[in-house]
């Protein structure tokens, strides 16, 4: 085939992103690159790859999705390639691709990064996504790993603990609740609740609530961390949230109270993800080496919500 692996890569991204439109802002390149490499496959293929629906992207063909497995059986090769070359390197690479759950872009991400870093030029591609996306850019090799929490299947066995973050509620500054040191989930069930609905996220959110027996009323879902925190501060409930925030550009407002539960639960873990196993680059290991550093040296007290001892 006369296809370079960046045209390869670009007609997968049409797959993966759903519209020619979607994976050009995921290349960062032009809409009319994307359409010439998928000119191309399909000049290539003698066949039509993908159909175009007018307002709901496209859909591969039967073509498509032969030439997919194996442009990314190509890929994934391609990738282990340079997998291969980075593990004879102690350099960062030029690029770094990191995935992570959607609300930490905000939360932590920047200022973590911006330590593993320090004064090198390399340039940060952060993928922010749920749970699902990030497994899939994991085996795609969209990424080089992922941070997020332990929640659900498919992580890799040796995924690195970067820290332990339980569950803790928001609420209002004027709620009841709110001048209490610590809330049970029973108190919290008879009051509306605003949910984070995203995959597996909202499931675990809610099973928390078969401990007392009795889940709370839903009143507002956003998949939206930002929206999550603006809807209780504009009084339609609490929410149950782990992260607390660390970034500088996204404080809590004066209108929002975090307070510990005090129920004995089970604590997700914070950690960081990737395909290499035993095999690890250096710049990875250093990446959870500064990680692990980061939390440890903020201490818990500061990003999550814990009881007074």
């Amino acid at each position: 085939m006369n296809m370079t692996l960046r045209q390869l890569r670009y007609v997968a991204n049409i797959a993966e992103s759903g519209s020619i439109a979607a994976a050009a802002r995921k290349c960062r390149i032009s809409q009319s690159s994307i359409l010439s490499a998928l000119d191309l496959a399909e000049t290539e293929m003698g066949a039509r790859l993908f159909d175009r629906r007018p307002s709901r992207g496209v859909e591969a063909t039967p073509a498509g999705e032969r030439f997919l497995t194996s442009a990314r059986h190509l890929l994934a090769a391609a990738a282990e390639f340079e997998r291969a070359m980075d593990r004879h390197s102690d350099e960062s690479p030029a690029v770094l691709r990191i995935g992570c759950f959607e609300p930490f872009g905000a939360l932590f991400m920047p200022e973590l990064l911006g330590q593993f870093i320090g004064q090198t030029e390399v340039e940060v591609q952060l993928f922010e996504g749920e749970q699902p996306q990030l497994l899939k850019w994991l085996e795609t090799n969209a990424v080089d790993a992922v941070i997020t929490y332990d929640i659900g299947t498919g992580l890799p066995d040796d995924a690195a603990v970067l820290a332990n973050i339980p569950a803790h509620a928001l609420l209002h500054k004027d709620s009841a609740l709110a001048r209490q040191p610590a809330v049970s989930l029973t108190q919290l069930a008879q009051l509306p609740l605003v949910l984070l609905d995203l995959p597996q996220t909202s499931a675990y959110l809610l099973t928390l609530f078969d401990i007392p027996g009795q889940r709370p009323k839903v009143a507002f879902r956003t998949r939206s961390y930002e929206t999550v925190r603006a809807a209780v501060a504009c009084g339609f409930g609490f929410s149950i949230l782990n992260m607390m925030p660390l970034g500088r550009g996204s404080p809590d407002s004066e209108q929002l109270a975090r307070r510990p539960l005090i129920e004995d639960l089970p604590v997700p873990k914070l950690v960081i993800a990737d395909r290499y196993g035993s095999a690890k680059p250096p710049f990875l290991q250093r990446l959870t080496n500064v990680g692990q550093k980061f939390f440890r040296e903020i201490g818990a007290d500061h990003f999550a919500a814990q009881q007074a001892e």
